[in-house]
């Protein structure tokens, strides 16, 4: 379904519109759409309450007229609401773009691995139980945080360079800690994945609400050619793009400084998306390791298929690698640093 998108009007159109955008205010802040509707229509007949994003904290309300949207505007505007929680909302005039103008820019969300038809991609629900993922959560949070810009990391065995996006395999941090041998005795049991490794990387990645992760390939010569990733304490949308005139991004540029939606500003690429549970193993390998950009929307809630799913109060990843000892020679050197570019 496309939702109605809505600009700011020009100068002197305020009035004429019927629609209000209304910051602090949404289901990310604990208020439903109804409730929302309610009180607005105080002021006059609505005709609906939408997300202005994806922030779950700004809201469209559309009125049926203009009159009462102005209304409201002069009541509410920068003012406590004591009947949605004496929030101060933030409002201006908004307009309804023209259907022609609208880009449906939604990717349906896939359950299952097998539905993205993505060779390589694999998801392993309830990997783990709810009594080990409280177990493991309570060991790293027992360890020691790295704070980055928007996250927190810890690393294991080898340390990754974010500047650089590789690793110092002459920099061994150690043995990779005990209380993940499990995971991996696990991993070492599962039936046809494509090959066995010894993994011996191990990224702790803590996602607050509303953090993502920039679309990106693991550099190829950094790592061999299976990635897994376990998510623990909440949700999320993992999105994979295939970008048709992508390369590998050359080591002078940080994954923090690319376009979160089209690094390489590529007008043809392939979106498919996947939910990743709470205790689910992802598993990348092949194709979908090597040639796919794996990108983690910057969101409070996600919608999957009409469902609103709001994210944990943090999210935390797992994620096991082999470190690569020597160039990589994959089938897709369009997107390999190891290889010469075509």
């Amino acid at each position: 379904m496309v939702l109605p998108r809505f600009v700011r009007p020009k100068e002197g159109d305020s009035e004429s519109s019927p629609n209000l955008y209304v910051a602090n205010c949404g289901p990310a802040v604990g208020l439903s759409y109804d409730t929302i509707a309610s009180v607005f229509s105080f002021f006059g007949e609505v005709k609906g309450v939408y997300a202005a994003d994806e922030s779950g904290a700004r809201v469209i309300v559309s009125f049926l007229e203009p009159a009462s949207a102005h209304s409201a505007f002069n009541a509410l505007n920068g003012r406590p609401c004591p009947q949605l929680g004496g929030r101060s909302l933030h409002i201006r005039h908004s307009i309804m773009q023209p259907p022609s103008s609208r880009v449906d820019d939604s990717v349906p969300v896939s359950l299952k691995a097998p539905d993205l038809n993505i060779p390589g991609l694999y998801l392993f629900h309830d990997f783990i139980s709810a009594m080990e993922e409280e177990e493991l959560l309570r060991a790293v949070d027992a360890g020691t945080w790295k704070s980055l810009s928007k996250r927190r990391v810890q690393h294991y065995g080898y340390e990754f360079c974010y500047d650089t996006r590789n690793v110092d395999a002459k920099r061994h941090l150690g043995e990779l800690p005990a209380f993940v041998s499990f995971i991996l005795q696990r991993v070492s049991l599962l039936q046809d994945i494509p090959e066995k490794l010894d993994l011996d990387q191990l990224t702790v990645n803590e996602y607050p609400p509303g953090v993502g992760l920039s679309p990106h390939i693991d550099t190829h010569s950094a790592f061999e050619g299976l990635i897994f990733s376990l998510s623990l304490a909440g949700p999320c949308i993992m999105e994979f793009r295939r970008y048709t005139a992508g390369s590998w991004v050359p080591k002078s540029v940080s994954v923090s400084d690319l376009k979160d939606e089209n690094p390489y500003g590529c007008s043809e690429l392939s979106r498919k998306a996947i939910y990743l549970s709470p205790r689910s193993m992802l598993l990348l390998s092949g194709e979908a390791r090597y040639a796919w950009h794996h990108y983690i929307p910057h969101h409070k809630i996600d919608n999957v298929n009409e469902t609103m799913i709001r994210r944990g109060s943090r999210r935390v990843s797992f994620t096991f690698r082999k470190v690569r000892r020597g160039p990589c020679q994959c089938e897709f050197p369009q997107y390999c640093d190891s290889q010469p570019q075509r």
